[in-house]
């Protein structure tokens, strides 16, 4: 578990961590947090950091079930303070985190894992809930997450069943609080090189979920919104290599929704003075069979655009969306992968548009090694009476020390203002510092 949030944390613009390994050194990410994007797909878990067993003095007593087996944990405190439209407040601090275990190979093919997550409050006034830091009613919890079997067909084909993460637009982790998503299904997924890059693809049915804030798993169609028993078919593809990207994932609930998405990505290197990174991206989603989400037939779909200058120590990012005019777009599982998602609004309702300029800054040119600081403003237009337009600004200032006696540490804080534009302008603010130590 800890080397998936090391990954998580990396994850940006190239192949990521998969069950076999690390693609390539990434890219910085101007997405948002707990989001994945295509050339991020995952359906695989990444190893654990730690053996769990010394190796055997003597080569012929070495058991690969045993000796390859791996544990991590990780230490997570956060703090969450957001006052809302109507002055109501949602407020907590919670202290948790997260111990995985996975065994090596059975007879050079199957192998079992388990997370645990916990998060108990420290503060948690009742009357102040929606944090999703605990249980609704500010309750704390402590759940298995993560109960799982991966079987090894060939050395880059894998099947899985059981309780795990998975890392796709729209089925993810969605990281961004104490514990993530977890979900229970069967899959099939793979990778393999094609055309001088890698070809990494996947799918399977995923019949419930664990809310990120809950400890039961609930069928897919009720976390959608849905009073029935439903889950989601789900497959993806993408295919990357050093300039270019492209991948779509597809995802059918019967009788709930269905939802296509495809994301291309082009890298121009600027020689020494950077790289520039274009992406673009597209979304559909429509009902299906007997309308169960809402009662009637809707669909909804959206593009996008965005281009990231990184020039070293800066990186500037412009963004643009745009959502056609039939309904809201939604996220019935896991986190918006849209391009103007950000730290509260996702700028995703029927006709709205939306522009974002991003700027971050890396310190290590100037001594301070793993410090980085950014922030956002996205403005939204095109929404009808009687919902109303809204701007967003975000701040967010990080410190993950990549060595020395606080190696595995990071600290962060974010701040994001949010105002509507109309009903006498109120504004929505964010607090948040998130503490996390992943055990080295």
């Amino acid at each position: 578990m800890t080397e998936v949030l090391r990954c998580a944390a990396l994850a940006t613009i190239f192949p990521i961590c998969t069950s076999t390994g690390l693609a390539q050194a990434p890219a910085r990410s101007s997405g948002n947090q707990g989001t994945t994007s295509m050339d991020q797909i995952d359906l695989g878990n990444g190893l654990p950091g730690h053996l769990l067993f010394a190796p055997p003095e003597q080569p012929g007593e070495r058991n690969s079930f045993i000796h390859d087996s791996r544990y991590g944990a990780q230490l997570r405190s956060f703090y969450f303070n957001q006052d809302k439209y109507d002055n109501s407040r949602s407020e907590a601090w919670a202290l948790g985190g997260s111990i995985a275990l996975q065994s090596g190979y059975l007879a050079e093919r199957l192998r079992f894992g388990a997370v645990g997550y916990t998060s108990q409050g420290l503060r948690a006034p009742k009357d102040r809930d929606g944090t999703l830091l605990l249980k609704p009613g500010q309750e704390s919890y402590t759940v298995l997450g993560q109960v799982y079997g991966e079987f090894r067909f060939a050395d880059a084909l894998y099947g899985a069943f059981g309780r795990k993460e998975y890392s796709l637009p729209f089925l993810n982790g969605n990281d961004s609080r104490m514990s993530p998503n977890t979900f229970e299904g069967l899959s099939l997924y793979g990778k393999s090189g094609a055309m001088g890059g890698e070809l990494r693809y996947g799918g399977g049915y995923i019949s419930k979920i664990k809310p990120r804030n809950a400890d039961d798993f609930v069928w897919m169609s009720k976390e959608a919104g849905a009073d029935v028993k439903r889950g989601v078919y789900a497959g993806g593809a993408n295919y990357a290599n050093r300039d270019f990207s492209i991948g779509a994932t597809f995802y059918r609930s019967p009788d709930i929704i269905q939802i296509i998405y495809s994301e291309s990505k082009a890298f121009v290197p600027l020689g020494k003075a950077g790289e520039l990174r274009l992406a673009a991206q597209f979304s559909d989603q429509r009902s299906t069979g007997d309308n169960r989400l809402t009662g009637k037939k809707f669909s909804a779909r959206q593009w996008g655009v965005k281009g990231d200058l990184d020039l070293g120590a800066p990186m500037f990012t412009l963004g643009y969306t745009t959502t056609a005019s039939g309904a809201d777009m939604r996220n019935p599982w896991s986190a918006y992968p849209g391009y103007t998602d950000a730290q509260v609004k996702q700028f995703n309702r029927a006709r709205e548009n939306a522009v974002l300029a991003r700027v971050e800054y890396d310190f290590a040119s100037l001594g301070a090694q793993g410090l980085t600081a950014y922030a956002l403003y996205i403005r939204g237009s095109g929404v009808k009476a009687p919902s109303f337009n809204e701007n967003e600004m975000d701040l967010n200032l990080q410190w993950a020390p990549p060595d020395g006696a606080l190696r595995g540490a990071s600290v962060r804080l974010r701040y994001a203002n949010v105002k509507q534009r109309g009903a006498g302008d109120p504004h929505i603010n964010d607090f948040r510092i998130i503490l996390n130590y992943d055990f080295q």
